[in-house]
């Protein structure tokens, strides 16, 4: 299997690089890397369009080649699509690992989790791949130090029996690893994370800009409406695996929408 690896935190961050090596002992996977030359982090599905995109050949360790871009996390995804590596166009997507949890809300915004999506839009079963800190954070600004071990070997595993994981077409599985070692692994729903964000003046200068702090530390949600949901499940310790999808469509709305009469809105502006 034509395996593209890529993620939001950069080409050179260490979740990707430890992901890299596991992956490149599975014997049936050809791997090849495209991420960004940087930290892409909190860009969600971003795209390059007002111009062309660089792409560097890059050396790793073990002697192989990856492809650094100045793109974002959906662009290399792309990349790889559209055929930037010759003769060869990935099977499937991989995304990871990311520094710090990908939970709730959260993965709207997440390089992350978009690149895993950009590969399902693509009709390519993908998987988005992060790790919390030893830290135990719920806010990757404050993560710490990071062992990326278990969740680059659980990868592994789940790919090496991809055929028999019940992923319907369409859907990305995310995955997020606790930063101590897992109770157990369960499959859950996306939860809801709350912030203390507060709008903080913290300079200003003699053109009359303004700098402001917007964004607080993560406060979690403790209520029974989230128990069963990945923030609760990474904050018991668990390996949450969550199925995420593209249609954002809210059935039940076309009905009760459909009934109502939205003809009159034209009403003197068709002639």
């Amino acid at each position: 299997m034509r395996v593209l690896l890529t993620n939001d935190d950069g080409i050179e961050a260490t979740g990707i690089n430890v992901l890299r090596r596991e992956l490149a002992k599975l014997p049936d996977v050809d791997l090849r890397v495209v991420a960004p030359d940087g930290n892409r982090s909190a860009m969600a599905r971003s795209i390059t369009t007002r111009r062309p995109l660089w792409v560097s050949d890059v050396q790793f360790d073990d002697g192989s080649t990856g492809y650094a871009t100045d793109g974002t996390p959906v662009d290399c995804v792309r990349l790889a699509h559209l055929g930037l590596i010759e003769g060869w166009r990935p099977e499937m997507v991989v995304a990871g690992i990311n520094h710090g949890t990908n939970i709730g809300d959260d993965i709207t915004y997440s390089g992350t989790v978009a690149a895993a999506l950009e590969g399902v839009i693509l009709g390519l079963p993908s998987i988005a791949l992060s790790q919390q800190s030893r830290a135990l954070e719920t806010d990757y600004r404050l993560a710490e130090t990071f062992d990326f071990g278990l969740c680059a070997t659980l990868a592994a595993r789940l790919i090496a029996e991809l055929d028999s994981v019940p992923l319907p077409r369409g859907t990305l599985l995310n995955v997020n690893v606790p930063g101590r070692d897992p109770a157990g692994i369960a499959v859950a729903r996306l939860g809801r994370r709350f912030y203390d964000d507060a709008l903080e003046l913290v300079a200003s200068d003699e053109v009359g800009r303004r700098r402001f702090r917007v964004y607080g530390e993560a406060m979690l949600d403790s209520g029974a409406d989230n128990a069963d949901s990945d923030v609760a499940l990474i904050a018991r310790g668990y390996v949450a695996l969550t199925p995420v999808h593209f249609d954002l469509t809210y059935e039940p709305g076309i009905e009760s929408l459909s009934r109502h009469d939205f003809g009159h809105l034209l009403a003197d502006l068709v002639r």
